[in-house]
């Protein structure tokens, strides 16, 4: 490896998940039909089972966790926003340390940090469409994180992989997690490349994320504006 190594025990790091995800899958508001009130309670669960595997499916979370059984937690808390963050991924684009082959959990030291991130990439998608009006709402999710991780906090001059262009800095941050994946680290902390002073944290495989709990509501409001209007709510 070409790049220091850290043993790190980081006690909360957060992520921002869009509160879309909160909700239940939309098969299982067929439930909540007056038509089922007489339905025993047996009838019902083996109908919740039902539409369980219908979404099963079509969700490329549920798929995946098929084929990586041995890596996707299951029976924690929020395990199942873990296991899609690792199951959803770009299918025309990368992201800065993974491609289509797999996901990973992104996560910062700061809120803001995990803010600018995000504003970032939805203000690249408005700016493709022409059309900078959208809300979206997003929560916190805390999680810990411990073990040994590729340190680029202190690398000078700043390695490719954090290279503001996406192009370059995407292809270089795909090798080394591919590295850092074959050597058996957790993941990659590094300095934000979209808030100076703010540090990100990657972890590339499910089971590194640990503890994760629910925090606060963010709004994020682009009214007409490359400036989101941000506001907790």
């Amino acid at each position: 490896m070409d790049y220091p190594i850290s043993l790190i025990a980081v006690p909360r790091a957060v992520r921002l998940v869009s509160t879309a995800r909160l909700r239940d899958p939309i098969l299982y508001l067929l439930l909540d039909d007056p038509s089922l009130a007489d339905l025993s309670r047996d009838a019902l669960v083996k109908l919740a089972a039902d539409l369980a595997e219908i979404e099963g499916g079509t969700s490329a979370r549920l798929q995946a966790q098929s084929l990586f059984t041995n890596v996707f937690p299951g029976g924690r808390p929020h395990a199942n926003f873990v296991n899609a963050a690792f199951a959803y991924w770009r299918p025309r684009e990368r992201n800065r340390f993974n491609d289509d082959s797999l996901g990973a959990w992104y996560a910062a030291f700061e809120t803001q940090t995990s803010l600018s991130e995000v504003i970032f990439h939805i203000g690249r998608e408005l700016e493709r469409v022409q059309d900078w009006n959208a809300v979206i709402e997003w929560s916190e999710m805390w999680a810990s994180f411990a073990g040994s991780y590729v340190d680029l906090r202190t690398v000078v001059p700043r390695p490719d992989c954090l290279h503001l262009d996406s192009e370059t800095g995407y292809a270089a941050g795909n090798m080394l997690a591919r590295k850092t994946r074959d050597a058996g680290h957790n993941g990659i902390i590094y300095p934000s490349v979209r808030n100076q002073g703010g540090t990100c944290l990657v972890a590339l495989w499910p089971h590194a994320v640990q503890s994760v709990a629910q925090g606060a509501i963010i709004r994020t409001a682009w009214r007409g504006s490359r400036v989101p209007v941000i506001e907790a709510l």
